[in-house]
């Protein structure tokens, strides 16, 4: 060994001693002390942070600034006169978040629905649509690695005449990888590698290696076909299917579940709506009734203080407990009860009436929806009356259109076909891996790899070598890979194969369940039209009950049991008549949620908002960049059909069903002597109120429809 080789071996082993005496220095540290009892680490491990996040409070722009309106304080109430499709109107833009009155935003968030969820699902990097065509974009890399050796051999054949090699060598790799629709994967590599070492059989003591090659596998069997590849992706594993096809379906089921949320939405504020109608109506029935309780009350106190007939105390305490209980239904019918109003899902798919009372209670409802404040000095007053008009539907036609226009059969029909997709690529791991695979590389060889030196001849840069074409190599096979029973394919294929029996059992007997629904919302509709037909009668009779005992009582021929007998009465059949007409407006709105036609009813329709400005700026530009190429039709014949097209969300209109015009109820006379009512006098009753127009299916559609925006989208 020389001198200088011994020289920097003491200096290296100097280095690693001075390095190791700071090193074992700095291990000295200061005893663990542990606590004895471990409560003190389970205080601090069990207390109670709060996050650091960017606030977004509700306080912070004072959106519930003003206090609730209560009874202790009746100040005075500028009312909002709102109609039903202005309401709606304020709901949809409003309602970044779908709401509902089960309070699912609180007790689980995860399970929300906002209108950025099927953007959130189309941009998903693992899921989305990108995602699955990311797998078929080219992919770049490269590296770089130098590095020195210096070691001795036993044998100096292997160290090219040398036992003491040493070396200095770099390499250098970049490559361009592609996979195709089809399953076939394209490569282009370059290769370059730097090696000057102490041998002494080498021609020159430093050389350089470079080659380019192209090199693609083409599956034969196994994962071959666009039909497989735009199903499950570039996958080899059974059940893991990513493909674009898988990846669009699943997307079109976010869509449909947005769909879902805002119809619940519009049924709930319809309903919320309505409610709120009928505790207005039902408030002012009850107002009526204690006005006159009120009045009559005042009459017996008056003969009472004076000491006259009719005045006896028993007479003034009953007078005065009816006032009361009059009173006492006016606050309630006006501040209301904190139960369950209509809403979707409770005893019917669209919500069957529940007709609780309360205006405070139902205007506040109505506000949650609505997303405003709890109270901002308005109370809310619906300014649209309920219709009334008898409205016909064919029975042939509802059950068609139900089939195919319910979003939760069309959301049913997209899993089933998404689980029918799986299947067809789940055959194809029954099929062996075979590919055939072929390389075609050039090589060069030099000193140098760029620099021409004309005594070096032909090797004088291994560039120049390359482009001769002198080394050219080529590789041509084919790789198999064949599981022996195919275990886990079968059961990927028998899987896939219950996936579609199941789904396919779930959707016909979901369109089972459709058609009951369609049943009970008809059968309801034409017993919320008798009903209210005879809750108008019963109307009628009990204010010619009153004003006929009121005149007997007057002239001393009725006693006060009976007047206040008829003033419970009809203070009871004005408010059932408009919990009937109420419950009509409701079922009418839930035969078009049973069938699915409800946004359609409502003028409501889905559809994609625009982008910001700056992503329409940057197309341009992109288009003004790109230049003209030859266009070509990516479409494949053999490629699945996913969809049918896109859906109709407005129809045509169907035709209006001619309706007979009612007879109007008899006058009022009190010498009307009343007839028992058999079953089929039942059925035949009219509405009393007077309506010879024809009633179209689709009665909320004079505004023009509003449009619901989607979140733009990643494309």
């Amino acid at each position: 060994m020389s001198p200088l080789h011994r020289a920097q071996r003491a200096l290296a082993v100097l280095a690693m001693l001075c390095g190791l005496v700071p090193g074992c220095a700095m291990r000295k540290e200061a005893p663990f002390k542990a606590a004895s009892d471990d409560d003190c680490y389970n205080a601090i491990a069990t207390q109670i942070d709060y996050p650091t996040v960017q606030p977004c409070g509700a306080l912070e722009d004072d959106w519930a600034a003003l206090p609730p309106v209560t009874l202790s304080n009746p100040d005075d109430i500028e009312y909002w006169n709102l109609g039903l499709q202005e309401t709606i109107q304020i709901a949809l833009a409003q309602s970044q978040v779908i709401r509902d009155l089960g309070g699912a935003v609180l007790r689980s968030p995860a399970a929300a629905i906002t209108n950025l969820d099927p953007a959130v699902v189309e941009t998903d990097p693992r899921f989305g649509i990108d995602a699955a065509l990311a797998a078929f974009d080219a992919q770049f890399s490269t590296s770089v690695y130098g590095e020195k050796n210096d070691r001795a051999l036993n044998n100096q054949f292997f160290g090219g005449g040398t036992r003491l090699l040493q070396q200095d060598a770099m390499v250098f790799q970049s490559a361009i990888t592609k996979r195709a629709a089809t399953g076939t994967q394209f490569t282009v590599r370059h290769n370059t590698d730097y090696d000057a070492n102490n041998a002494p059989g080498n021609q020159f003591a430093s050389a350089w290696n470079t080659n380019i090659e192209t090199e693609f596998r083409h599956p034969l069997l196994q994962g071959s076909g666009i039909e497989f590849n735009r199903i499950a992706g570039p996958t080899s594993t059974p059940g893991v299917y990513n493909g674009v096809l898988i990846a669009r379906v699943n997307t079109d089921i976010t869509l449909t579940d947005f769909e879902l949320a805002v119809r619940d939405l519009v049924s709930n504020v319809e309903n919320a709506y309505w409610d709120l109608y009928f505790a207005y109506r039902d408030l002012d029935a009850k107002v009526a009734a204690r006005d006159a309780s009120l009045e009559t009350w005042r009459k017996i106190q008056a003969l009472y203080s004076s000491g006259r007939r009719g005045g006896e105390a028993e007479k003034e305490a009953q007078a005065r407990e009816q006032f009361f209980l009059f009173q006492e239904e006016v606050q309630n019918a006006l501040s209301g009860r904190l139960i369950d109003g209509t809403r979707t899902g409770n005893g019917s798919g669209g919500g069957t009436f529940r007709g609780q009372g309360g205006v405070q209670v139902a205007e506040r409802r109505l506000r949650m929806l609505l997303g405003l404040p709890p109270s901002d000095g308005r109370l809310i007053r619906p300014a649209d009356e309920p219709i009334t008009a008898p409205l016909v539907f064919d029975w042939s036609e509802v059950t068609a259109e139900a089939v195919v226009r319910r979003a939760e059969l069309r959301r049913q029909r997209w899993v089933a076909r998404r689980y029918e997709l799986e299947w067809i690529a789940s055959k194809n791991h029954l099929l062996p891996r075979l590919d055939a695979v072929g390389r075609y590389r050039w090589r060069g060889f030099g000193h140098d790899l760029l620099d021409n030196s004309p005594t070096l001849g032909r090797f004088d840069n291994a560039w120049g070598n390359l482009t001769s074409g002198d080394f050219q190599e080529w590789q041509v096979g084919m790789e198999l890979n064949l599981p022996l029973g195919y275990r886990q394919a079968f059961a990927g294929v028998r899987n896939a194969e219950l996936q579609v029996a199941r789904q396919r059992a779930l959707l016909r007997e979901g369109e089972r369940q459709v058609l009951h629904g369609v049943a009970g919302a008809i059968a309801d509709l034409d017993r919320a039209r008798l009903v209210s037909e005879t809750a108008a009668n019963r109307q009628a009779a009990a204010q010619q009950q009153l004003a006929a005992v009121t005149a007997a009582y007057e002239a001393d021929k009725a006693p006060l049991d009976l007047l206040l007998e008829a003033q419970r009465t009809l203070a009871n059949a004005e408010s059932g008549y408009y919990r009937a007409v109420t419950e009509y407006a409701v079922a009418m709105k839930n035969v078009h949620f049973s069938k699915g036609t409800l946004l359609t009813y409502d003028g409501v329709l889905l559809s994609e908002g625009p982008w910001c400005r700056e992503a329409y700026a940057d197309a341009a530009e992109l288009q003004r960049r790109r230049g003209k190429p030859r266009e070509l039709n990516y479409a494949s014949a053999s490629a699945p059909r996913v969809s049918q097209g896109p859906y109709k969300q407005q129809p045509p209109i169907a035709e209006a069903l001619p309706l007979g015009t009612p007879p109007k109820p008899a006058a009022e006379d009190d010498g009307v002597t009343p007839t028992p009512v058999d079953d089929q006098a039942e059925s035949s009753l009219e509405n009393p109120v007077a309506s010879g127009v024809e009633i179209m299916p689709t009665l909320h559609t004079a505004e023009p429809a509003k449009q619901v925006p989607f979140p733009p989208t990643a494309k």
